[in-house]
């Protein structure tokens, strides 16, 4: 017990290297300033190349260290290429965040081939090369590392709105989640996952031109601002959930049903 701080809540993550996807705006971007504030170094990636290098610029205007790598989530040979181009820059990666995901916006007997496909590579199969290459790197080299894979509370619950693929996508997440997390418990990688409700990034933006105000139908009237995900971030990629893996936790603001 005297090995461990009192209390064990630390989340310093100097000397760690962090990759977050889908970091050019939302959710993404504000999960690389928060990783950075906390101490790692940062390799943010996406598609807008000038949106990573002013996020990169932002950290590093505070002192912080950040390397944007463009990624294309639907090009295997772009995700490793990525990876490849981080470690020779930082060292390998050991906090992996897999934000990068879209919405189809779509009735599902209605949305193109084209389209499903875009949504199964962004959000699925994306994660799921991403982990598994970090994972091997890890491996090898014997070192430890976390993932926080992002999924959604419509992994849960899907209203028949619309957007059934998005659910069905973010729900194999979870499910993705719990079974590499049993894969690697004995190498010391820890998998879990945060589902969001309405948070506000460009994809809840672009729900609302479509849908209106739905913030008034939630029991506390508002769609929720991306700090309050913060802490649950943090605890995840620090050593005080050591214990934890195979876990998603839901931050939705009392939003759904349960």
């Amino acid at each position: 017990m005297s090995d461990f701080p009192l209390p064990n809540a630390g989340h310093d993550l100097g000397g760690q290297v962090a990759l977050v996807t889908g970091a050019t705006s939302g959710l993404g971007w504000r999960f690389a300033e928060v990783l950075a504030a906390a101490g790692a170094r940062v390799v943010v990636s996406g598609r807008r190349v000038e949106r990573l290098e002013a996020l990169a610029e932002l950290i590093r205007s505070r002192g912080g260290e950040a390397l944007p790598v463009a990624m294309d989530m639907t090009d295997r040979a772009s995700l490793r290429a990525g990876l490849d181009q981080a470690e020779a820059h930082f060292g390998r990666i050991q906090i992996l965040v897999n934000n990068a995901g879209i919405p189809d916006a779509q009735r599902a007997h209605k949305m193109s081939d084209e389209l499903v496909d875009r949504v199964f590579d962004t959000n699925l199969i994306a994660p799921w090369v991403l982990s598994c290459e970090v994972a091997k790197r890890l491996i090898d080299a014997g070192e430890k590392g976390r993932m926080v894979n992002i999924a959604s509370v419509a992994a849960y619950n899907y209203s028949g709105n619309g957007a059934a693929l998005y659910s069905v996508t973010k729900a194999a997440v979870v499910r993705m989640t719990e079974a590499l997390a049993v894969e690697w418990a004995k190498f010391g990688i820890n998998v879990n996952g945060i589902a969001p409700g309405a948070f506000e990034s460009e994809m809840m933006d672009g729900m609302l031109e479509r849908m209106g105000d739905i913030a008034k139908y939630f029991p506390r009237g508002r769609v929720c601002p991306a700090p309050l995900m913060d802490s649950t971030l943090l605890y995840l990629v620090s050593p005080a959930s050591e214990a934890v893996t195979g876990t998603v936790i839901k931050i939705d603001d009392g939003q759904g049903p349960r």
